[in-house]
């Protein structure tokens, strides 16, 4: 049986050899998505016997970035803000008055 790693060099190298149009563009898809299932058994490789989840890794902090979320009213948007940065965002609120 091949490893992961003979398997992701395979399919690499169909890809390589796979002449690149219309007609060949949905097993060119395929081949894509078993890369990106293989790719992700390596990260976090499966376990049988249920237990723990596995190691994990860190990604470091770069830049600046700016993030803006959209949504219908009281889905929670403030909250996940929240929870996620450690601040606190008060919510928005627009307020009609009719005569």
């Amino acid at each position: 049986m091949a490893t992961v790693m003979q398997k992701i060099k395979d399919i690499e190298d169909e890809m390589a050899r796979t002449q690149k149009n219309k007609a060949t563009a949905h097993h060119l898809g395929l081949l894509k998505a078993k890369l990106a299932k293989l790719r992700r058994e390596l990260l976090t490789p499966s376990s049988k016997g249920g237990g723990g989840a596995g190691e994990g890794f860190d990604v470091t902090k770069s830049g600046d970035s700016r993030v803006g979320l959209v949504g219908f009213p009281s889905v929670g948007k403030s909250t996940l803000l929240n929870k996620l940065t450690g601040t606190f965002s008060e919510a928005s609120v627009t307020l009609i008055s009719l005569p």
